[in-house]
């Protein structure tokens, strides 16, 4: 889109009415997964449960970039964890208000939105939002879709080795490390279906430096 075109552009919290669009937001950006989007009672159950962590960006009053989130007890998972497991089987009944982590559930821009730097201020958002509610951080997996074209010649490891060196470009994992994001662990059959990533993520973190312990008083 150019951006000449734009004469409005406002971040807003999800709501229930823009689920066709969402929805419509979610397949186009998903053109490799066409089956891969939410349910209308996914996206209520996060509503309903964390209304602050379920952004959108509205231009000229169209859905053009969404991010979802959950507020964990990170401590209670395992490293290696899973999609699935993390999201409570996709119930996100995960989420507690008493968590030190807020973990990213999904973020995808409309592929004509592209390049308007709208992924970057989701993420702004979420940022703001750890240090308003005193997390920890940030915390997701991301996937690396451009592996499964090295997977035969490259470990997981190598391959994010060379993508943090410029040697690869993999779109997601190099707009997360421009983002602050740094890798901190492989997960090994993070999202099924995940084909382009082989099933693999990469651990990626997010530490709020200003993050205060709560006191024991």
């Amino acid at each position: 889109m150019d951006p000449q075109e734009i004469d409005n552009i406002e971040l807003k919290y999800l709501e229930l009415k823009d689920y066709q669009e969402l929805k419509e937001t979610m397949i186009s950006s998903y053109s490799t997964m066409p089956d891969t989007y939410w349910k209308e009672h996914h996206i209520e159950s996060l509503i309903a449960k964390f209304k602050e962590g379920q952004a959108v960006i509205k231009i000229n009053g169209e859905i053009a970039g969404v991010a979802l989130s959950i507020i964990v007890d990170y401590d209670t998972f395992a490293d290696n964890h899973t999609y699935k497991e993390i999201t409570q089987n996709y119930t996100f009944d995960s989420h507690t208000n008493d968590g030190d982590v807020l973990y990213g559930i999904d973020v995808f821009i409309k592929p004509e939105y592209r390049g308007l730097r709208l992924g970057r201020r989701l993420y702004d958002y979420r940022k703001e939002l750890a240090e308003k509610l005193n997390l920890k951080g940030i915390v997701f997996g991301g996937r690396i879709p451009n592996y499964h074209k090295y997977a035969k010649e490259l470990t997981p490891k190598a391959y994010i080795e060379k993508v943090k060196h410029k040697e690869i470009h993999d779109p997601v994992l190099n707009f997360q490390i421009s983002n602050d994001f740094h890798p901190a662990r492989i997960l090994r059959g993070y999202l099924e279906g995940d084909e382009a990533s082989n099933e693999f993520a990469v651990l990626l973190e997010w530490d709020n430096i200003y993050y205060e312990k709560p006191s024991k008083k």
